[in-house]
């Protein structure tokens, strides 16, 4: 299914933060991953892959040389087709080793982090990929009862035990201090995803959550690893209500695409309807259960908008599919 054709593995664990404009933000990041302990006896990589920065992304990464662990190769890359899916397929290719870490250039991973990822992976000779304990840094306090909509943040508190994400639960790790199996990921997951990410018209985000899956349904077993953590920076700007509603829109939006990987493509218009349903149910339940709030109430609102946008996903996703037939036509003096 990929087009991925990663280097010959080399190392032990590669780490990889795939940033735009991160000459801010990944200081701080570096800094953590400059400092982990428990790795004397691990041979590990970290590659900065910047997706298109306009700013000192760049200079960043090579002042950082000065002084960085001789022992610990620190690697950039550019990836000039703008995506987050993109820049991770670029990841996987330039990665030495049979394991690669995903930070973003907002995630402070803790001391053990490459110690404990390795530790995880050499256990479980069948995982294919397992998910971080993710904690949230707040900028400013969030809104009420914030811990409701919290996961589309990428923030995740499963308990301190390793729980595996069994495909009937259709839950799965975000793609923040996500590790994956090379091997995997070069096997199953397409070079050129669905779900793009939002980018430029797109509103669309979920290639965090179609990558796992295709891993998953590949037979690969995909945990939770709460030894592995990491802080996430959540600034001001993403808990604002415009935020964090249209985020949730965007989830809606990708919900026909994440719902029908899990499913055989011939049972599709059986199991539709079915997931209709219940989300006339959830927007129904909803309005009943907050009234006027509903529309007023951030959080409650953003719920409201993830109901609304997963029920007329199947929609969008055929509107956005006939537009590109449409498009892909050749007319007579056209």
């Amino acid at each position: 299914m990929s087009c991925v054709s990663p280097e010959p593995i080399s190392l032990d664990f590669s780490v990889a933060i795939c940033t735009y404009n991160g000459a801010q933000r990944l200081p701080a990041v570096l800094n953590c991953l400059r400092r982990q302990i428990q790795v004397d006896d691990l041979a590990w990589e970290v590659i900065v892959i910047d997706n298109n920065s306009t700013d000192d992304t760049a200079q960043g990464v090579e002042a950082f040389r000065e002084n960085w662990p001789e022992t610990v190769a620190l690697r950039y890359a550019v990836e000039r087709q703008q995506g987050l899916g993109f820049a991770r397929h670029r990841a996987v290719a330039l990665a030495q080793s049979p394991w690669v870490g995903f930070l973003d250039d907002d995630n402070l991973p803790s001391l053990d982090w490459v110690a404990q990822a390795y530790q995880f992976g050499q256990a479980h000779p069948q995982a294919g990929a397992y998910g971080s304990r993710l904690r949230g840094v707040f900028e400013v306090e969030p809104p009420p009862n914030f811990e409701r909509i919290a996961p589309y943040l990428a923030l995740t508190d499963r308990g301190s035990q390793p729980l595996l994400y069994r495909p009937s639960q259709k839950i799965l790790p975000p793609g923040a201090g996500l590790v994956v199996r090379r091997q995997a990921w070069a096997e199953q997951v397409p070079t050129v995803q669905v779900l793009t990410g939002r980018l430029g018209k797109s509103l669309v985000g979920g290639e965090d959550l179609e990558a796992v899956l295709y891993i998953q349904q590949a037979g690969w077993e995909v945990w939770y690893n709460p030894a592995m953590q990491v802080d996430h920076l959540i600034p001001k700007s993403r808990l604002e209500r415009t935020y964090l509603i249209r985020l949730l829109q965007a989830v809606g939006l990708s919900r026909y695409r994440t719902r029908m990987l899990s499913f055989p493509a011939w049972t599709g218009p059986l199991v539709m309807p079915l997931y209709a349903l219940n989300d006339l149910r959830k927007i129904v339940r909803q309005l009943l259960k907050y009234g006027g709030a509903t529309f007023t109430d951030t959080v409650a609102a953003s719920e409201l908008s993830l109901y609304c946008y997963s029920l007329v996903s199947p929609l969008y996703f055929w509107r956005q599919g006939l537009q590109q037939r449409l498009a892909s036509r050749k007319y007579p003096g056209g």
